[in-house]
């Protein structure tokens, strides 16, 4: 049976679902929204969709998934949009936000009225963003977090859910959406507030160090590059999950109260086993797993810096048609080996590029 899917937001996350359900499931038709009708030509011109709506409730009426991923705000006032259509009984609607508390407290709209909607996350992204960067395989390996409504038997509808959405090839996870907030909270929203921080203290002492800037380009820019994420999508989380945040900013400030006081009393041995439980613990974490925060592979190559240096790199990898995302020289080098750094998008590019590179040049190598 061919089937209807609707998705409504058609950025680098909602293209990139629509790709991987129309690999898996070819006879499916997929129509699209975006409120920039550029983008949704786009999106039709490059096959992500087979046709576009010019409403939501053009495309919804008969859909029989419903896909909304569209910023946090948006997605709310959209299932508000929704509830008010009327929709196939069998429908079910779900979404790709970054916080599920708000928005399955939303869903008690749909659910009164006997449809069906269940909360979704799916844990990957990109350096780039669009309909244009959108690929078949970025969720490939990534944790899918769904959020049934609690207290109901979905068991059937999230298993309709996890076939559509098979060929995103990512690992399902079901659980509430206090969990998801909670676990995201710690692992995620809170540390881009953290970065975004630390970025604003170092600005603050621009003016008074002006060499400041260019000594950051070094590990400090590496540890606070969450700090370049969307402003208005993390303001739209932060929001959303600030019982969480606020909680975890609480027990922070404590937790930075104890170094203080270590530091003020010249406690050595409780200092060393602060710095040595973290490394303990972040030694331990998988390595390969896609997380809450997508990973970047980087790859140092200890090259002379010299003019056509960068030139000659990225052609050895273009002639093997391997995709990088940013590659720039090191003036610090403070714990790095090697002044130019490739990003990638994914490990088996990374691995791709060494082998590449090992065979073309006597350059050294490096992975952090």
């Amino acid at each position: 049976m061919q089937q209807k899917i609707f998705v409504i937001g058609l950025g680098l996350i909602g293209g990139s679902v629509a790709l991987a359900i129309k690999n898996e499931h070819p006879n499916t038709t997929i129509i699209g929204y975006d409120r920039d009708e550029e983008i949704a030509n786009q999106a039709k011109i490059l096959k992500v969709i087979d046709d576009m709506a010019e409403s939501i409730k053009q495309g919804a009426v008969d859909a029989d998934f419903i896909i909304l991923s569209i910023p946090i705000f948006e997605t709310e006032k959209v299932m508000e949009e929704l509830a008010l259509l009327p929709l196939k009984q069998s429908v079910i609607i779900t979404d790709t936000g970054s916080t599920k508390k708000s928005i399955m407290k939303k869903a008690a709209l749909f659910i009164e009225n006997g449809i069906t909607f269940i909360g979704g996350h799916p844990m990957a992204g990109s350096h780039k963003s669009g309909v244009v960067a959108a690929k078949r395989l970025l969720f490939e390996n990534a944790f899918y977090m769904l959020t049934p409504p609690e207290h109901t038997n979905m068991t059937e509808q999230v298993n309709q859910l996890k076939h559509l959405l098979a060929g995103t090839k990512s690992k399902f996870i079901e659980l509430t959406a206090d969990e998801h907030d909670e676990m995201t909270g710690i692992l995620s929203h809170f540390p881009h507030i953290i970065a975004a921080s630390l970025v604003g203290h170092a600005k603050k002492y621009q003016e008074i160090y002006p060499l400041l800037q260019r000594l950051a380009a070094g590990g400090f820019r590496d540890i606070t590059r969450i700090a370049s994420s969307n402003p208005h999508m993390w303001t739209d989380i932060s929001l959303r999950n600030k019982d969480v945040l606020l909680q975890l900013m609480c027990e922070w400030k404590q937790e930075m109260q104890k170094i203080e006081q270590m530091l003020i009393d010249d406690e050595y041995n409780k200092i060393y086993q602060f710095f040595a439980n973290a490394k303990s613990y972040r030694d331990g974490l998988p390595i390969h797993t896609k997380g809450v925060i997508h990973s970047f592979y980087d790859l140092y190559v200890d090259v002379p810096d010299y003019p056509g240096v960068i030139s000659e790199i990225t052609g050895y990898l273009a002639e093997e048609r391997i995709s990088i995302t940013n590659i720039r020289i090191l003036e610090t080098r403070e714990d790095i080996y090697g002044v130019l750094r490739i990003s990638f998008q994914t490990i088996q590019d990374r691995e791709q590029a060494m082998v590449c590179l090992k065979n073309r040049t006597n350059y050294e190598l490096f992975i952090q």
